[in-house]
């Protein structure tokens, strides 16, 4: 399917590589979530981060769905999601991360969701309407997300002792990975300028006043801005997106074509 179909102005190669890279964010920390199914401290948690796995595996359906018709080459989204690489993934480090203890999950979700939230509110204005309208069922998701993951780092955070020393802990631990959510390269500028996405720069201001807001409550700290990582956007990855992609795409590819 020509790109045109989609949108006229900007090339199917930056329409195709922002969809991966929205798409597989999702993917990527949906498995991740899923991982604490039967295993979280209490049965509200074990529902509610099972729920915001399915929330997030739905959304990753419509983007590599439409990845896939924009590429034109007869890939499904289960074909984008099982049948691909390490290297041919576009999400963000921060996604791949370890689950480690409850407050590293809940403070890499926090962090993730913050960012999320603001991205989808601005795709909802695209002038690409088939990602306008996913990005519209998306946010009401994700607002539910980010209400609730702020609202348990403000808790934890502001707890007992040992709940505050780990999520002060796990702020910096995964803080040097939040940075390449406001990086850009060419394909960006290319769909920015056309009005189809924000320029990812732009929604570093109105992170920053939300995470800042919420860690004030918390009483945690802000760690300084230093060196941040970066790669995954481009396909260079973690050692531990290597186990996701084991775990998650060994069905398909034990049984290529297998169906319930």
């Amino acid at each position: 399917m020509a790109v045109a179909a989609f949108h006229p102005s900007v090339s199917q190669a930056a329409l195709l590589e922002f969809l991966l890279r929205i798409g597989d964010n999702a993917l990527i920390l949906g498995h991740r979530v899923s991982e604490w199914c039967g295993h979280s401290p209490a049965l509200e948690e074990d529902i509610a981060l099972s729920n915001t796995a399915l929330d997030l595996i739905g959304q990753t359906q419509l983007w590599l769905g439409l990845a896939g018709e924009v590429e034109g080459k007869g890939r499904s989204a289960d074909d984008l999601a099982y049948l691909r690489d390490g290297f041919d993934f576009r999400n963000i480090l921060l996604v791949e991360r370890p689950n480690a203890d409850f407050g590293k999950t809940l403070m890499r979700q926090f962090l993730f969701d913050a960012w999320h939230y603001l991205l989808l509110r601005a795709l909802r204005d695209s002038s690409d309407k088939r990602i306008a309208d996913i990005a519209e069922k998306a946010f009401k998701e994700v607002s539910y997300h980010l209400d609730r993951s702020r609202d348990l780092v403000i808790r934890l955070g502001d707890g007992t002792t040992e709940s505050h020393r780990r999520m002060q802990e796990a702020l910096e631990d995964h803080w040097p990975y939040t940075g390449e959510m406001f990086l850009a390269d060419g394909f960006d500028a290319e769909l920015a300028e056309a009005g189809v996405i924000p320029a990812p720069e732009s929604l570093k201001a109105g992170w920053e006043e939300i995470i800042s807001e919420a860690l004030l409550e918390a009483t945690l700290k802000k760690p300084a801005d230093g060196y941040m990582h970066k790669g995954g956007r481009r396909g260079v990855h973690t050692e531990y997106l290597g186990f996701i992609l084991s775990e998650m795409q060994f069905l398909q590819r034990a049984y290529p074509g297998a169906t319930w």
